[in-house]
């Protein structure tokens, strides 16, 4: 198959969307297939409803020789109108690779309907859908017009789910390790892990620490801090002892830390699915997630992990204290989440799974 994969910027970028189009390009690849890659530049979003009427981008895309063209739903305020173009010449089908919805981040209300209608209108225009999760799927289903869910007799609802797998670092400890590292003494080592915006829930996890003694705890936040500016003045006016900001890591570095760690805390406002959540528990790290999104496909509550309302400190406060305290609950967390990730599909089994779609796609 020749494909095309659009997306902004570069596909080195870090963050999980991102490392989901590496694993699938290279699946690709290593089994035969031609990727190109269709870098539109990072511009804002008003800027990018204007890429719609740029020639050179249809004239691109419309005589591109592809057997298909995925598209990073990222993209969407770029393509909303010119896929309906596009489709009226290019006889490739369009397939959109879906991470999470813009409409379901937090934003104020007007620009949240620009985002909604958007959104929708850019959905209705692909052929077919990869998701992440069982959640984007619905998500995507309620926002597009489907009242119940995608039908199976509509050419509209095609689509796969493929979870991203968590096998990115070789995490090779074993139960004896994951279990006297749970009973070590002095304060419980607390990850963060994503980059310095507010949807990732920083603020919220500080905020809930800071209602425990400092000597109880210690925490390590991974993420590039240059996202969003203002958010990381904001966490750096609020920096308390015991908190340590290393800005992003190469994978090594991650993988060191997130052995040394003891519990993986990312209170997210939503998210599609929470690769990191996974990571996590491939080294053993119980996981904290929210309600929003899909972290409870991953986390079973009580289990392998907690799964809190968005922002609510005073839970999230009451599960660090429990394991600071009660470590045999944090060995037993520890190792759930360890059979939990042994359990997921890998990268390459996912991604195998979507290249079996593709070429459906291609075929029909």
């Amino acid at each position: 198959m020749k494909i095309g994969l659009l997306i902004y910027g570069s596909l080195d970028t870090i963050s999980g969307g991102y490392l989901y189009d590496r694993m699938l390009v290279r699946q690709l690849r290593e089994c035969g297939d031609e990727v190109e890659v269709v870098s539109l530049p990072w511009v804002g979003y008003g800027r990018a409803l204007l890429h719609n009427f740029s020639r050179s981008l249809y004239h691109q895309l419309a005589t591109a020789d592809f057997d298909l063209l995925l598209q990073d739903e990222l993209n969407h305020p770029s393509l909303f109108w010119l896929n309906r173009r596009l489709k009226r010449r290019a006889r490739y089908p369009l397939v959109s690779i879906v991470h999470h919805l813009r409409q379901n981040e937090q934003h104020p209300r007007g620009l949240r309907l620009l985002y909604r209608l958007v959104e929708r209108r850019y959905l209705q225009s692909v052929d077919a859908f990869i998701f992440n999760s069982q959640t984007t799927r619905r998500e995507v289903a309620k926002l597009a017009g489907e009242t119940s869910d995608f039908s199976k007799k509509s050419d509209v609802w095609r689509y796969i789910v493929a979870y991203p797998g968590g096998d990115r670092f070789q995490a090779a400890l074993t139960a004896v390790e994951i279990t006297a590292r749970a009973h070590e003494p002095g304060p419980l080592r607390v990850l963060f892990v994503g980059n310095l915006i507010p949807r990732k829930g920083l603020h919220t996890l500080i905020e809930a620490l800071c209602q425990l003694p400092a000597t109880d705890w210690r925490l390590d936040v991974v993420g590039s801090t240059a996202v969003n500016p203002t958010y990381t003045r904001h966490i750096l006016h609020n920096l308390k002892p015991g908190i340590t900001l290393h800005g992003p890591l190469p994978d090594a570095a991650l993988a060191k830390l997130m052995r040394h760690s003891q519990v993986l805390a990312v209170p997210s406002q939503y998210e599609g699915f929470g690769i990191v959540y996974l990571e996590g528990m491939g080294f053993g790290l119980p996981a904290i997630g929210t309600t929003g999104g899909a972290a409870a496909e991953i986390i079973s509550d009580g289990v392998n992990g907690y799964v809190v309302n968005v922002a609510d400190t005073a839970v999230l406060a009451h599960h660090l204290r429990h394991l600071h305290q009660n470590r045999d609950v944090l060995a037993a967390m520890s190792l759930a989440a360890r059979q939990r990730f042994l359990a997921h599909p890998t990268w390459a089994q996912s991604m195998a799974s979507v290249r079996v779609f593709l070429r459906e796609q291609v075929s029909r």
